[in-house]
C-alpha cells in the first residue's frame, strides 16, 4: 500500500497522485510538485489517503513543498505571460498561413517551458512556427495538438441543458459515450440534439446509461408477446424509468399500461420472457 494525495492542475483537469511526505495537506491546499513537464503548482483535491499497488504510477514523486504566495504571484505572471504569448503565436500563425487554430497557451511553473495547443484538420508542419517562437520566447516550445472535447473542456461555455459545459467545470476524464446510450434512453437520435458544443456526442448521456441498462434487464423487450391483468397483447412500448409498459391488447384492440410491478404479479415477465 502507498500513502497519497490527490493533486490537480487545472480546474476539472485530471486527478495524479503524489507521496505527502510529512506534510499535513488538507483539502484546497497549494502545492509544488514535481511533475514530467517539470516543477508545477497544484492543489490537493484528494486528501491523505491508502492505495494499492496497481493503482499508482511508480516511482511515485512527492510533493516538494507546500506553496507560499510568492508562488501564487508567480502563478498570476505566468497567466499574464501565456496571454501575450498567445497574440504572438497567432499572429505568427498567420505569418506562416497555416490552417490551425490556436486554442490556449500554458506556462510551466518554473518557466522551463511553453506549451501551445491548437486544433487542425490534419497533420500541419510547424516547425519553422516553433523556431520563431523558440527565438522569441527562449524556451523550450511545445505545440501540441488537441481534439475537438479537449477545446470545449479548456474553452468552457454553457451547453444545451443550460448548465456550465460538465467537462469545462468536473469532468476530470473523458469517458467513451456511444449511439447506444442514446438509444437505449429512448432519446431522439438526431445530432443536434444529443451532442454538445464539441460536435460529439454529451458526455450526460453517460451518466444514467447503468440504471438505464439495469432496468432494462427487468422489462420485457418491445414486440414480446406477455399476458397481463386484460388478456394477452404485445409490447408496444416502455419507460424505463418509470418502470411502466405499453401493451396492445390482441382481443380489444387498445393499448394499456402496466407497471412491472403488475406484470410480475401476473406472471406476464419471467426469467424465459427475458432470454
Amino acid at each position: 500500500m502507498h500513502h497519497v494525495v490527490g493533486v490537480r492542475f487545472k480546474k476539472a483537469g485530471k486527478i495524479y497522485y503524489f507521496a505527502p511526505g510529512d506534510f499535513d495537506l488538507p483539502n484546497g491546499e497549494s502545492v509544488i510538485v514535481e511533475t514530467s513537464r517539470g516543477i508545477e503548482f497544484g492543489k490537493v483535491v484528494i486528501e491523505k489517503k491508502a492505495v494499492g499497488e496497481n493503482d499508482v504510477v511508480l516511482p511515485l514523486k512527492q510533493v516538494i513543498r507546500v506553496a507560499n504566495s510568492k508562488d501564487k504571484l508567480i502563478v498570476e505572471e505566468n497567466k499574464a505571460a501565456a496571454e501575450k504569448a498567445f497574440g504572438i503565436c497567432v499572429d505568427k500563425i498567420a505569418e506562416h498561413n497555416l490552417e490551425m487554430k490556436l486554442v490556449d497557451v500554458e506556462y510551466t511553473f518554473d518557466r522551463n517551458k511553453v506549451l501551445f495547443y491548437f486544433t487542425a484538420d490534419g497533420r500541419i508542419d510547424f516547425r519553422d512556427l516553433v523556431k520563431d517562437l523558440a527565438s522569441i520566447f527562449r524556451t523550450r516550445i511545445e505545440l501540441r495538438q488537441i481534439g475537438v472535447r479537449d477545446e470545449a473542456k479548456m474553452l468552457g461555455g454553457i451547453g444545451p441543458c443550460g448548465r456550465v459545459l460538465c467537462c469545462s467545470s468536473f469532468l476530470g476524464d473523458f469517458e467513451p459515450v456511444s449511439i447506444k446510450m442514446a438509444k437505449d434512453q429512448n432519446l431522439s437520435l438526431n445530432p443536434a440534439k444529443i451532442s454538445g458544443l464539441c460536435g460529439r456526442l454529451m458526455c450526460c448521456l453517460k451518466y444514467e446509461n447503468d440504471h438505464y441498462e439495469e432496468a432494462k434487464k427487468e422489462l420485457p423487450d418491445i414486440g414480446q408477446d406477455i399476458s397481463g391483468p386484460e388478456g394477452k397483447g404485445r409490447v408496444i412500448g416502455l419507460n424505463i424509468l418509470e418502470r411502466v409498459v405499453q401493451v396492445e391488447l390482441y382481443e380489444q384492440g387498445r393499448v394499456v399500461e402496466y407497471s412491472l410491478e403488475e406484470l410480475m404479479n401476473e406472471g406476464a415477465v419471467s426469467a424465459q420472457a427475458r432470454e
